[in-house]
């Protein structure tokens, strides 16, 4: 499997649960997102930053135990 197969099916698993969530429960969604932007812009940076950082350790992890 190369690297753009790996991106692919990771992105279109990505969107597949973003959807389902909103399918399933729109109302939440729309108020989780409305508290989401009322939160102060420096708490959105702190999270953002730590989601990439979960996400980069999940690739590593993926990446070393795929033998890529």
């Amino acid at each position: 499997m190369n690297l753009t197969t790996i991106f692919l099916i990771a992105l279109g698993g990505a969107f597949a649960i973003e959807g389902a969530v909103w399918a399933i429960f729109p109302s939440q969604m729309r108020e989780m997102y409305q508290q989401v932007f009322a939160m102060p812009e420096k708490m959105l940076h702190t999270s953002g930053l730590a989601s990439v950082a979960i996400g980069m350790v999940l690739i590593v992890l993926g990446v070393k135990f795929s033998g890529i």
